[in-house]
């Protein structure tokens, strides 16, 4: 009898936690509604339970389908709040604090999710979160997730009002762009935050748009027949082989309490040449915990003295110790570490340098410049670059999980389609880093995803503002080798040949030692600035020069430009410019004398009669480029020609 009542109970308590009304994650205290267009309200219910939705005097009902789903949609709203919305079924919800302004997608991968503080640090980030007093801002960071299925919902996430207490965990890029947004606007302004750091377009590209594409159905083709399980399974075991290969044994969270100290036999470990990330180096998609190993001499002249050690920088994080004395940890994968080490900690003849290090995802390990890895006592180093023993200690169960890029559409699934009813002005993007090495399909990938957006989102063709990769790597990559970014680059220039687009160029003010350039202000300006042109009707130029046609005569090439401005400029205090090439039919490339006439630049090349084709800042690092217009802004980089790159057989695969 008790049993009976018991489960009767529990039947009472399920049938009315299913009939409470639902509303999804994004629908919260302090949101910010998109104004001047139909407002969607939607949730779950029981089935065929009504709902009814008021809002700023406005009532409507709808009853719940047979799924439990139900939408409501409302009137549009000017700007305004703040406001309550409630939902009356068989329970009640209210939410309060809302506002009524801009709302735009902020997606991409680490430079939008790159935040003021944390591991971001943009310049001058304590003053900027000092500053951040802006109330009308509000910001929603939608939690990393993947699925293979589309979701309903997201999976956690809260609006943030903009404060000193809360705008250090705020996306940089989008931050400074509602900022400028805001102070020319007056109107609120919603950042929805769905990014994830290293992940390719292939992810956030549904798996119907796969579908639909000549060039990428095959990928579609290739999910219909995919077993995720068994290749986890298979990735597992390539994984467990290849660092058995590397080290010859692998005992998985091995014991590691001895491994800091002089006195462990380490005589068995293989090495490995630092600086350098290990995925390069025998340890291929390994996440977890690794620890390196160096023994030096120190002569009895130096031993006891303090010293510091710098250990150039470690993707993610560390715990350091000499002779099995902690002298430092950092937590961030791009900041350069320095440890003191005390007076007494060194001793004559043989000391040992251990170094644990934790990686979370992507690259892992010591890198930088082999002169910052070093021991310095009294002001001379004793160079620590070379050789250093090496044992994998952890691998993470997120390696041999299901990650982002590993298959595609999954954050999609997750991150995107959970909001496509909900009212946006457009969406801001920042990403093609991890997409560089296939940056001839992304001439086709990028606005494919582009396209599906817009169809699933059903707000017609809604703005959609990228930014332009920056510079990094090296000058190197270039015409002459081939350069990755630049090609991406160019797939993104040719991006704009879809409507409401619009391109934010940052080879200026990037950092070719840096993937996550610091200056986010100007990154988040030049957004703004085109979103003020294009959308909001405000004058001025939004761009810098882009290239349009090229005209020969002799040994003289002249290339015209829209967005010119007030007029072209050469933005260097040694008044030329810098960063042109010219190539004959030979297809090799010199560096040009280039010259501004009017509205125009005239390109020519000492040994070119004829030239063929002509580029501009065609290189990973592409700052060496300085054709700006009046008004700042610098050109985007280009080629004339057509000539076969590097990437162009490159295509996308199922990573797992």
């Amino acid at each position: 009898m008790k049993k009976t009542i018991a489960l009767f109970a529990c039947l009472i308590f399920i049938a009315t936690a299913f009939a409470n009304i639902t509303l999804p994650k994004i629908f919260g205290d302090n949101m910010v509604l998109q104004r001047n267009k139909p407002i969607n309200v939607w949730g779950f219910a029981a089935a065929g339970e009504k709902v009814t939705v008021s809002f700023n005097g406005r009532t409507k009902s709808t009853k719940a389908g047979k799924d439990g789903k139900w939408l409501v949609t409302l009137a549009a709203e000017k700007e305004g709040g703040p406001f309550e919305l409630s939902v009356n079924g068989k329970n009640q919800l209210t939410i309060k604090n809302i506002l009524v302004g801009e709302v735009w997608i902020c997606s991409g991968q680490s430079n939008m999710e790159m935040p003021i503080e944390g591991w971001g640090k943009i310049n001058n980030y304590r003053q900027e979160i000092n500053d951040a007093n802006y109330p009308q801002i509000r910001h929603f960071k939608v939690p990393n997730t993947v699925s293979t299925t589309l979701k309903d919902d997201v999976a956690g996430g809260d609006w943030k009002v903009c404060s000193p207490a809360t705008a250090g965990d705020f996306s940089a890029t989008a931050y400074f762009f509602a900022r400028q947004l805001y102070n020319q606007l007056k109107v609120p302004v919603g950042l929805i935050n769905t990014s994830w750091g290293g992940t390719m377009s292939e992810a956030w590209t549904s798996e119907e748009a796969f579908a639909k594409s000549a060039e990428l159905k095959y990928v579609a083709d290739a999910m219909k027949g995919s077993d995720i399980e068994t290749m986890l399974k298979q990735r597992g075991e390539n994984m467990r082989k290849a660092i058995q290969k590397a080290q010859g044994s692998f005992e998985s969270n091995a014991n590691t309490t001895d491994w800091k100290n002089a006195a462990f036999d380490d005589s068995k470990w293989p090495s490995m040449k630092l600086p350098g990330l290990w995925e390069t180096q025998g340890l291929p998609d390994v996440d977890g915990t690794v620890w390196f190993r160096k023994t030096i001499t120190i002569s009895d002249k130096d031993a006891g003295k303090a010293a510091t050690l710098n250990l150039a920088m470690i993707d993610d994080n560390d715990e350091t110790f000499v002779n099995g004395v902690k002298v430092g940890s950092t937590e961030a994968y791009n900041a350069v570490r320095k440890y003191a080490v005390a007076a007494g900690i060194l001793k004559a003849d043989k000391n040992t340098i251990a170094v644990k290090v934790g990686d979370t995802g992507g690259g892992g390990g010591i890198y930088g410049s082999a002169a910052d890895l070093s021991l310095i006592i009294d002001n001379k180093p004793l160079p620590l670059a070379g050789d250093w023993l090496f044992q994998v200690a952890a691998v993470s169960q997120a390696a041999t999980s299901v990650g982002p890029n590993d298959y595609p559409s999954m954050l999609f699934n997750a991150m995107l389609y959970p909001l496509v009813q909900y009212g946006i002005a457009g969406a801001i993007w920042y990403q093609g880093e991890t997409n560089a090495g296939r940056a001839y399909q992304y001439r086709t990938a990028f606005p494919l995803m582009i396209t599906d957006w817009r169809e699933h989102f059903k707000q017609g063709n809604f703005p959609f503002l990228f930014v332009q990769l920056s510079t990094f790597g090296s000058a190197e990559a270039n015409s002459t080798k081939g350069s990755n970014w630049a090609e991406l680059r160019e797939a993104q220039s040719m991006t704009l040949s879809l409507p409401h687009t619009g391109m934010a160029v940052t080879t200026d003010i990037g950092n070719p030692a840096d993937i996550h350039p610091k200056n986010k202000q100007d990154v988040g300006k030049r957004l703004a600035s085109i979103a003020l042109h294009d959308i909001y009707q405000q004058r001025g130029e939004s761009t810098g020069p882009i290239f349009q046609s090229m005209k020969t005569d002799g040994g003289k090439a002249t290339l015209s430009f829209s967005h010119t401005g007030s007029g072209l400029l050469v933005k260097d205090k040694y008044g030329y410019l810098k960063g042109f090439e010219v190539a004959g039919a030979d297809k090799h490339f010199k560096y040009a004398k280039a010259v501004i006439e009017g509205d125009k630049v005239i390109v020519s090349a000492d040994g070119i009669t004829e030239p063929r084709a002509v580029r501009y800042n065609w290189a990973d690092d592409a700052s060496e480029g300085n054709l700006f217009n009046n008004e700042q802004l610098p050109a985007a980089p280009f080629r004339t020609d057509n000539w076969e790159g590097i990437t162009v057989k490159n295509k996308y695969v199922i990573g797992l």
